[in-house]
């Protein structure tokens, strides 16, 4: 009899314990895969549903963002943008260097000091960028990022450039970037960024009979490749409506260095504003 109570070993409480939450879990487990066939995933009903609460310096937050915005708005479009934005084309020197060199003096030898348009007066085209959230966004502001076709933050789209288009950009300046891209910019845009709308759907321009199917029969064959494409809308050429009509929004990635994350006007050292010429920059660091 000793040696049977020798034999038999005694199993702690804590693992029988835990034994015991496993085979729970495990049967709640298979409960839920009847449940919930399609896996592990929380089903929501009006009853489970998550309910976020903002907190209320975040809701005061928003409110006067949205007046501040509001006010601003009525003053512009009541006054103009006065000072702050000149009727005359801004020339401004910077120094460039060619890329790829070995060194330092290298660099320094070769560079060169050049001259660019600081903002967009005169230019015929301009690409606008969207790089904010609608966080406190007035409806009316809302509604013209809406006739830009800019409905995501990054997104970016070719605009002629006319003194509608200046008013309606200025209405909408903290919420956007814009400047005048060059040939270059428009290519390297449209070929690696660009989608075309064919019977409402986004096409990728892989193939130029994509091209030419659409375009070649509304332009009587004037546009039927991308280099036509890019023609018309760095010239602004009599096709320009109908090609950037067919071009899909470019979706832009956000930059991940030399983006300051500021609310401030570009001159200012922020981002939204009206940049001129060195809108190229910007976009080479979002393609």
């Amino acid at each position: 009899m000793a040696s049977n109570n020798e034999e038999l070993q005694l199993v702690p409480e804590t693992i029988l314990k835990r034994k015991h939450d496993m085979d729970t879990m495990k049967a709640h487990r298979a409960a839920q895969q009847i449940t919930n066939p399609r896996g592990n995933r929380k089903i929501f009903n009006q009853k489970t549903k998550v309910i976020k609460v903002q907190k209320p310096e975040t809701i005061l937050a928003m409110a006067r963002s949205r007046r501040n915005h509001a006010t601003r708005y009525r003053r512009v479009l009541k006054k103009g943008m006065q000072k702050r934005a000149s009727n005359e084309v801004v020339k401004e020197t910077k120094v460039v260097a060619p890329e790829g060199l070995a060194s330092v003096e290298e660099e320094e030898e070769l560079q060169k000091e050049v001259q660019y348009a600081a903002n967009s007066v005169g230019a015929n085209m301009v690409f606008v960028i969207r790089i904010r959230e609608p966080h406190g966004m007035p409806q009316k502001v809302k509604k013209i990022l809406s006739e830009f076709k800019l409905k995501n933050v990054n997104a970016g789209v070719f605009v002629r450039y006319d003194e509608s288009t200046r008013k309606k950009l200025h209405l909408i300046e903290p919420w956007v970037t814009y400047g005048i891209p060059s040939r270059s910019m428009v290519n390297d845009l449209i070929r690696r960024r660009g989608y075309g709308k064919m019977e409402g759907k986004r096409v990728p321009l892989s193939d130029n009979t994509i091209i030419e199917k659409v375009l070649g029969e509304e332009t009587d064959g004037s546009v039927i490749c991308v280099d036509d494409m890019v023609h018309e809308i760095a010239s602004v050429g009599t096709e320009f409506k109908k090609v950037n009509n067919f071009l899909w929004t470019f979706q832009l990635t956000a930059p991940k260095s030399k983006f300051q994350k500021q609310k401030l006007n570009f001159k200012d050292g922020g981002d939204y504003g009206d940049r001129g010429e060195q809108i190229d920059d910007l976009i080479r660091q979002m393609l």
